[in-house]
């Protein structure tokens, strides 16, 4: 069956415009102007009818990842500013794409989902995440943490993450604001050296490496 129904464009055509616009970043009046190089007459009109209808049929895959991804004990979260274009106003307004993806250290497939919305409102990430239990890792953005907390609905456990707090020493060795800075610097990679060397081990080796490896560090 067609991707779109009663159109000419084969799913070939489709990857290639989804995949140059999106993976290669190319806007479409580019695509436009590759396809007339050839002598091929394919207006960007059409390929964003395209782009809308694409995205159409690959819904229910979006939600079965995220089915899938919810499935995971421990889940990672950002969020990501983008311009959108504001019809009318003659300027962009800002939107978010949150980000949700399994951890490195899962023995099944790595999953990626995006969650494009209109703000940063934490509410977004509880929309997304209802009816998750596990552990979720993120900054320190204050849009997360009810869902961290102890009367909260959810039964999320929060995980900090070391490089956005390595980040903050970084800028403070660079400026020279604080002499602990190094120190801190200096504990945070012999960390980062502790989970390369646990990271073929399973969960359970792993916690005992990281008991006698890495709370020393910390203590």
């Amino acid at each position: 069956p067609a991707v779109i129904d009663g159109s000419l464009a084969a799913p070939g055509l489709l990857t290639w415009v989804a995949i140059s616009k999106y993976l290669d970043h190319l806007p479409l009046y580019r695509l436009e102007q590759i396809a007339a190089r050839q002598q091929v007459n394919l207006s960007r009109s059409t390929m964003s009818e395209w782009i809308g209808r694409i995205g159409y049929a690959l819904q229910p895959l979006a939600d079965r990842l995220a089915e899938m991804l919810k499935q995971r004990q421990v889940l990672h979260a950002d969020e990501t500013p983008v311009k959108q274009l504001d019809p009318g106003a003659g300027k962009t307004k800002r939107a978010y794409l949150w980000s949700y993806r399994s951890n490195d250290l899962d023995t099944g497939p790595p999953i990626v989902v995006f969650d494009y919305q209109s703000s940063r409102s934490g509410q977004h990430a509880r929309d997304f995440l209802h009816g998750w239990q596990g552990s979720l890792m993120v900054d320190d953005f204050g849009g997360y943490k009810k869902m961290f907390a102890t009367d909260a609905q959810f039964a999320v456990t929060e995980l900090a993450c070391w490089a956005h707090a390595r980040r903050k020493f970084f800028d403070l060795q660079v400026s020279g604001a604080h002499p602990q800075a190094a120190e801190a610097l200096r504990r945070i990679g012999k960390l980062y050296a502790v989970e390369e060397a646990a990271r073929a081990m399973d969960h359970i080796a792993r916690a005992e490496h990281r008991q006698q490896n890495s709370l020393p560090i910390l203590v």
